[in-house]
């Protein structure tokens, strides 16, 4: 359960960095952010496997790119449903799917498969 908190965290982060970042990507309050964190994460666990799974040929000419178009996709979605969340545009989708994803990467490094913080210490 920890895990789901952490990772939540994580994209909540994000979003609030892409909101700095992307002056037409913005929320109205803390709580709308926070929703759209948990609302993103479920968009990514159901809709996004089907997405990938329906447009895996164009992905893999693209060479895998076409996921970063998948992952704007799911942020304009998001966007839609949430009414406390705007964005300017689909480019502003992509560079806000960008800081997301970038965050997300960075972030899960410290994070273990079962959701707890591990930080590597080498001894010389």
């Amino acid at each position: 359960m920890l895990g789901f908190w952490i990772r939540l965290a994580i994209t909540a982060l994000g979003l609030a960095l892409a909101e700095g970042l992307i002056s037409s990507l913005y929320f109205t309050s803390p709580l709308t952010l926070l929703l759209a964190a948990l609302l993103l994460g479920l968009v990514n666990a159901f809709v996004r496997p089907l997405l990938v799974l329906l447009t895996l040929p164009i992905t893999v000419l693209s060479l895998g790119l076409f996921l970063w178009v998948i992952n704007a996709a799911m942020l304009t979605l998001v966007a839609w449903l949430l009414d406390g969340f705007h964005l300017g545009g689909f480019s502003s989708a992509l560079l806000g799917s960008a800081v997301v994803s970038v965050t997300s990467w960075v972030a899960s490094w410290y994070v273990g498969p079962r959701g707890r913080i591990e930080v590597l210490v080498v001894d010389r």
